[in-house]
Order: C-alpha cells, then structure tokens, then sequence
C-alpha cells in the first residue's frame, strides 16, 4: 500500500472539520491489495421441510442471480408463533442471501461499490478562560494546540498511565512539539505543571453528561441515528450494506498494550489529505469536509476497504471496512472456515512429514519441522520480528528466546516436559508446560546449546521462511490455519463428548461453555477476573440460598397437602397435591438452572470465550449443535453475531460435520 504518513513536527493537532469520527477495523489480516477471490460454490440439496436442512457441503447451492430474499417461516401456519419466532423472522427478512449466488474466480470482491466517505472528529472546542493550566505555581494560558494536547493527559491524571515514567517521557516529548517558541521555554518540566483544574473541569462535564434528562440523551441518540443513515451505509453491487467503522478515531494520546515503548505519544488528529478514499468508477465520490481535499481517489475492486490511512504512531495502515455481517466479510468468514478443512484432508501427511524433518541433517529444517509442530499442536502463533524499541516485547513460536523455554527431562510423573513462559499477542502472557515428543526435546536441547538470554531458539528460523514452506504444502496455508482448524476441531469433538441428549437446556449450555473453554485454553484467549467478581459470585449464591428456602419450603406445603389429602375425598384437595408437586418441580428446576449458572460462571472467570467463538470456530458447528438438540440459537448467538454468521444459520443442517 503506496500510503505515506506527513512528518510529525510539520503535523499539529489543529482545529478540523464538523463531522464526528471512529478507528478502522482492528483485524490484522484485512487485504489491502490484490486478494484472495471467493470460491465457485459447490451445490446444496434441500429437504423440502424448510425447516431442517439436509447436511452441508464445503459450499452452497448457487442462485441463477442477486435478490433479497424473504425467509419463510419455520414455524407451521395453524399454530400461533412465539415471540422469539416472530423476532427472528424480522431479523431473517430481506436477508441478502449472498451464498447462493454464482462465485468467481476473478478475484473481484464487488462490481460497483457508492458510499458518503468516512466521519472525523470534531474539531476542538476551548477551555473556558477560567480553566487554566498551573506550571511552577502560577496560571498561564495555553495556545489551543497546546492546550488540547494538555487536556488529554488531564482527563488521565487518575489513571495508572500517568504514573509511568516511559509514558510520561513520550508524552511530554510529544506535547513540547506543539508548543509555540514561547510555550517551550517556559514550560521545561513535567514535574511542575499541575492539570488538577482541568482535570476537575473534565470530570464535572462528565458528570454532567451523565445526569442529562432522558429527552437531552433521546436528542443525541436521533443524531448519531441520523448520522449513522447518511455515513453508516454503503451501496454494493446495488445493495444496501452496513458499514462497520465510519468514524476515524480522534486525536489522543497512545496506550498500547502491556509495557508499550511508545505509550504517551500523542496520536495526531487524521485529516482528509491523509485519507485514501475507495469507491466503483462513475459512482458519486464522497465530498471532503470543506477546505479539505482526499490524498487520492481510486477504484480498486480487488480490495474489500471503503477508505485508508496511516497512523502515525506505529506507521499502521488503517482501514474503514464493512460490518461483520456484510457479504464480502462473510464471504471471508466462509472461506476462511473452508481452508480449515481443507487442512484435514492433508492433516496427516503434513505430521508425517514434519515428524520425519525431526532428524533432517539440516538445522533449518529441524527448526521449522519444531516449528511447526508447537504451531500445531498447541496452536502458536507464527509470530513476526519486530523492532523491540518500535513495540512492545510479545513474541510467538517463530521469535521465541531462550528465556521463553525450560526443558525437564522429567517433572510432574510425565516425560521430556517442555516449559512455556512469555508475552504473545496483546501482551497476554502464555505459560504452559507440556509434554513433547522425546526427538523434539532431543532437538530443543540442541537448538539452546552454547545460547543465553536473548538469543533466537529457532536462529535458522523466521516466518517468512516458515509461510514460505506452509504455502508449498496447501495454497493459503498459514498458522492461522491450524490455529482455526484445531480450534474447530476441538469444539465440534468436545461437544460430542459432553452434550448428554437427555439434559435440559440449561445443562447442554454448560457442556457447550465448558466446549468452547477447552478451545479458549488452547488458543490462550485469557481476560483479567472481573473486578467486581467476587460480588457476582455473592449476589449468585444468594439467589440460590433463597431458591433452597423456597424449595424447602415448597416441600413442606406439599407434605402438609399429602396429609391433607388422606383424610379427606375432596377432588380440590386432591388437585392441590398435584399444584404443590409441580411447584417444588418448578422450583428444583429453577434451583438446579441458578447453580449450573453459578458453575459456568466460576470456571469462565478468567476465560475469554467470546475471541474463538467469533475468530476460529466455524459457526456451522454451533449451529448444526443448536438444531440437533433443539437449543434455540439465542442462547449460543446473540444478535449482532447471528447477522454476522447469517450464512451459517441458513447453511448448516443438524447433520453438519466439521470433519467428515
């Protein structure tokens, strides 16, 4: 991507347009050049009771041309529709049923693609006279450059950030370049300058914010839905699509992840003449925001993103793409699912084959036959080199040190134990100990001879060199793949394993829970325990020491109609009997809920389960899962995520197998 990012000294925070802003979408593996195209689709048959489908193929059956299509309902006419049912037949209504249309080769991801341009952030609006800025003591007013500048470190005085040296350090770096001639030389040190008035000022308008009347809140609502309308949606290939990120973020100052060496730096505001606008030859190009002008124009139809741009701490390319629920991620979505079992096909030849590469004659094919082992089997990112000063420290299997592994010949009862312990993506620490192949201990011991801290394990080793190798064995074969694929995998075997068909509801939810948790763990998709945790958890027992009262005394009401009832002939009597055993029924039912609830929550507390259940499970399992045993798919998806895997609730019967 020919994007170029303006020098920093040369670019101030100045005051921009009126329309307000958002980030591009954060997945790393978005294609902004020349792509991958979707597959023709292979044909589906279907049952003719549209309510189950028959089993899926890798692909769908093809439509003759594009329509919208309204889905019949499921549901037989005579009998009077839930809610839950007439809810999801206003989700399902003029659904754009993309997967069944006729797929090209061209790689071409639309034909005509029309949209308003992304939103920026509103310009910035001064401090009242009365706020000021105290530097060694005394009031000074500020340029409003550096007064902006100045105000995003006020509204994170109380935060931890502020009380670390490197952020402090690249901030006041940052702040100083923005400063006029006269404001540099007075202000020299950060130790002197007090931000507690604009600091109050920002959290007095916060709370304001938060006490407006219901109308003042309804009024912002219908403007950012107004906003929305115009800039929220694009026209692709004559179909209406929403759009997932339309505002550019504003200006701030840069957090990052973990112990980030450039947290502090400020984030300058994008302005049109950074932005690369993507649009269909002849359709109306988006209006720059007045007095401004777009860096360029172009129609690139090989690419799935509306606008571009860098920003400008770490030099990444940024994009404004459609919504999850959009064809063209869908699309992605599928094929990318698709590639996963694929991989199964030759699952077994690439382990042989690595296996074999253990007692290579040569080290490099040692190393990447290790390599892709650990990639394999405990689903490691690849992990790309990186400039230590430029980002935080966060390795993958490809970059791991010789800090990151401990070998024991023997620990725990098991053998040749292999120990994990370092920083993977987003700075999550990954620690683990496993129990490897004892020619893959062999060869760990040899790839760490005559090596220390901070030399490479896999010297001969990068991940060009290993995608390199990976695309030689099956087209778009990446880490990533076996990540997904093992993933899949391990939840579709999972769920076999623990769904009881017997089991109500609230107990198949668990046993799918405590599925997903196996692929959590394997992926190290870990959160921090919520911090009010502990109170959940004491709210939850509450509630089930109070239902165990109401089921004690439910069983004392029902003992005392049993006697009752054997010293009278009344039919209301008799009937009363029958009213408390469906009670205490009830109410063991409610009680038995509440404490696999309470179960799932304590087991899930560290876990995040959403990351794999939208990244790397195929959504074909989940629903094939919900249909076989009659589990309403609200419970597994919630709304947002049924628009996204739309094509996966309409593709995949009870039958479907991730591996077949």
């Amino acid at each position: 991507m020919d994007v170029k990012t303006e020098d920093f000294e040369d670019v101030k925070p100045t005051a921009s347009r009126k329309r307000a802003a958002n980030n591009s979408d954060d997945e790393a593996d978005e294609d902004y050049g020349p792509g991958a195209s979707a597959s023709k689709p292979k044909k589906v048959k279907k049952e003719e009771k549209p309510a189950v489908k028959s089993k899926t193929k890798a692909q769908p059956k093809a439509a003759a041309r594009s329509k919208n299509v309204k889905v019949e309902p499921t549901a037989s006419p005579d009998k009077k529709k839930t809610k839950r049912e007439l809810a999801r037949e206003q989700e399902q209504k003029e659904v754009w049923k993309w997967w069944e249309e006729e797929k090209t080769n061209d790689g071409k991801k639309w034909k005509t693609l029309e949209h308003m341009g992304p939103v920026f952030a509103p310009e910035y609006e001064p401090l009242p006279k009365h706020v000021k800025l105290v530097y060694d003591g005394k009031e000074i007013s500020l340029s409003e450059n550096t007064e902006e500048v100045a105000g995003f470190y006020a509204k994170m005085l109380l935060h931890d950030y502020t009380s670390m040296d490197v952020f402090n350090k690249n901030f006041f770096k940052d702040w100083r370049k923005v400063m006029t001639p006269k404001e540099r030389e007075l202000i020299t040190d950060l130790g002197k300058c007090n931000f507690q008035k604009m600091h109050a000022y920002f959290t007095d308008q916060s709370e304001k914010r938060k006490a407006r009347s219901k109308e003042e809140k309804q009024k912002e609502k219908a403007e950012n839905e107004k906003l929305v309308e115009i800039y929220g949606y694009c026209t692709i290939d004559g179909h209406k699509e929403k759009i997932g990120n339309f505002r550019i973020e504003p200006p701030g100052l840069f957090r990052g992840r973990g112990q980030h060496p450039k947290m502090g730096m400020l984030k300058r505001r994008v302005q049109p003449e950074d932005v690369i606008i993507n649009c269909s030859k002849g359709s109306k190009v988006p209006v720059a925001p007045k007095g401004h002008k777009w860096k360029e124009v172009r129609s690139d139809n090989e690419v799935t993103w509306l606008a571009t741009w860098t920003e400008n701490i770490q030099g990444q390319i940024k994009y404004v793409m459609l919504n999850p629920a959009s064809r063209l991620k869908g699309e992605k979505d599928w094929q990318k699912y698709e590639k996963a079992r694929k991989l199964h096909t030759i699952i077994d030849r690439v382990r042989e084959n690595y296996t074999n590469d253990w007692k290579s004659k040569e080290m490099k094919i040692r190393q990447r036959a290790v390599a892709i082992y650990f990639i394999d089997k405990l689903a490691l990112r690849a992990g790309n080199e990186k400039d230590s000063d430029e980002s935080a420290d966060t390795v993958g299997c490809c970059s791991l040190r010789y800090e990151h592994v401990k070998l024991h010949e023997q620990k725990d009862d098991l053998e040749n134990v292999v120990e994990f312990d370092f920083l993977g993506k987003d700075s999550i620490r990954y620690q683990n100990s496993v129990s490897v192949e004892k020619r893959v201990f062999k060869n760990l011991k040899l790839f760490m001879e005559n090596k220390n801290e901070g030399d490479d394990l896999f010297d001969r080793l990068n991940t060009s060199i290993l995608n390199k190798h990976l695309q030689d064995i099956m087209e778009g074969l990446t880490a990533k793949v076996f990540r997904t694929y093992n993933a899949s995998r391990t939840l579709e075997e999972q769920l076999n394993l623990l769904t009881k068909e017997d089991d109500n509801v609230a107990a198949k939810l668990l046993a799918y829970n405590r599925a997903n948790r196996a692929v959590a763990v394997l992926c190290n998709h870990q959160r921090a325990v919520p911090k009010n945790f502990s109170q959940q958890m004491e709210r939850m027992s509450e509630k089930i020491e109070n239902k165990k009262k109401d089921l004690k005394e439910a069983n004392k009401q029902l003992k005392d109609a049993k006697q009752q009832a054997k010293n009278s002939r009344s039919t209301t009597v008799a009937s009363n009997v029958e009213k408390k055993k469906k009670a205490v029924e009830r109410i063991k039912e409610q009680l038995h809920k509440l404490e696999l609830q309470a179960t799932d929550k304590d087991e899930n507390k560290d876990i995040a389960l959403g990351t794999s259940k939208l990244n790397y499970l195929d959504p074909r399992i989940s629903v094939a899962w919900c249909k076989k045993y009659d589990i309403p798919i609200e419970k597994v998806y919630n709304k947002t995520q049924r628009q996204k895997f739309m094509w996966a609730i309409d593709m995949a019967g009870p039958e479907f197998e991730f591996i077949e």
